[in-house]
């Protein structure tokens, strides 16, 4: 790294500052695949994760087209009308051929974007499951060391597989609109049973009836399906385009998570969600690791051992996971 200012070092103290060029370009390192850039992104992590666990976590999930931008537009912008300095990292799928952001949520939430008390970062999935991007839960971690009380990711929206968020946020919003097969698609999913909050939003004009039914089905769908000691999953109608009913989720998020914290539920979930990312990482570094030239030789050797049929696969495997303690 040639520029100074981003020296790990550096680029955290600039960034606990408040210097939203420095949380990109820090978010950026992280993010980074280059095998050269992962000792700085360790170093700067380590100057600013003391300093990350702050802020309320929330995710927004939910099929294409159902406004999930427009309503962390208006949800971020009524957060700091409260007091709230909010970060969204909203989740895009990759280009297939540079690998970055092809959608481009920013340019959707424009005034949100334009207040100096935000921070919306678009960034690419890379192809990794579960709903969010490949360094997602160390982009939040920044953000909350940048100061942001309210950090907000946007995944996917692809449909399949969209969990991993669930663990790595304090509160889980579904959005849905009525009359799109949205409500059995959400249940196909398992994301109706994994969210905290349900909206079912476009609750305008003609589709305003339509959608107060939708979600008094719901309500009642749900209320079927237990949840241990977690609060009661909420299902509620607004309108993100109009800003209808945007304060009352607000609220209801509020709730939720006050109720989460005082059950003790809060912390075991942040829990859940670090362990989640070890897990995580630790397949990363191992997957890395086999990767490395000085183990080619052996893979070859393995590998020619399977095929003249000496060796199952799974014993050598096992035989070259057990090797890479004394190498």
């Amino acid at each position: 790294m040639t520029d100074a200012r981003d020296e790990p070092a550096a680029l955290g103290a600039a960034l606990i500052q408040g210097d939203r060029r420095a949380l990109s370009r820090a978010i950026t390192l992280v993010e980074s695949e280059r095998v050269a850039d992962g000792p700085d992104a360790e170093r700067l992590l380590a100057t600013v994760v003391a300093r990350s666990g702050g802020s309320l976590r929330l995710g927004v999930t939910g099929p294409p087209g159902v406004g999930k931008s427009t309503l962390i537009d208006a949800l971020g912008r009524h957060a700091i009308a409260c007091g709230e300095r909010v970060a969204v990292l909203a989740i895009d799928p990759s280009s297939p051929v540079g690998g970055g952001s092809i959608l481009g949520d920013k340019t959707r939430m424009g005034r949100l974007a334009a207040d100096p008390q935000s921070f919306v970062r678009a960034s690419p999935s890379r192809g990794v499951a579960g709903g969010v991007g490949h360094r997602t839960h160390e982009a939040m971690l920044l953000c909350e060391a940048a100061g942001y009380t309210v950090v907000i990711v946007e995944t996917l929206g692809t449909g399949q597989g969209e969990h991993a968020v669930s663990s790595s946020v304090d509160c889980l919003v579904l959005v849905l609109i009525a009359g799109a097969g949205d409500e059995l698609q959400g249940m196909k999913r398992g994301l109706l049973e994994l969210a905290d909050l349900v909206v079912i939003n476009k609750a305008d004009g003609e589709n305003q009836a339509l959608a107060e039914q939708t979600a008094a089905e719901l309500t009642s769908a749900l209320g079927l399906s237990p949840r241990g000691a977690a609060p009661a999953r909420v299902v509620r109608t607004l309108s993100a385009r109009e800003e209808l009913g945007v304060a009352d989720l607000w609220s209801a998020v509020g709730e939720h998570v006050r109720a989460l914290s005082a059950s003790g539920a809060l912390a075991r979930r942040r829990a859940a969600g670090e362990e989640r990312e070890l897990e995580v990482e630790i397949e990363l570094a191992l997957r890395e690791r086999l990767q490395a030239p000085d183990l080619a030789a052996e893979r070859r050797r393995l590998a020619a051992l399977v095929v003249a049929r000496k060796l199952t696969a799974r014993e050598a495997a096992r035989l070259l996971v057990a090797g890479l303690g004394e190498r």
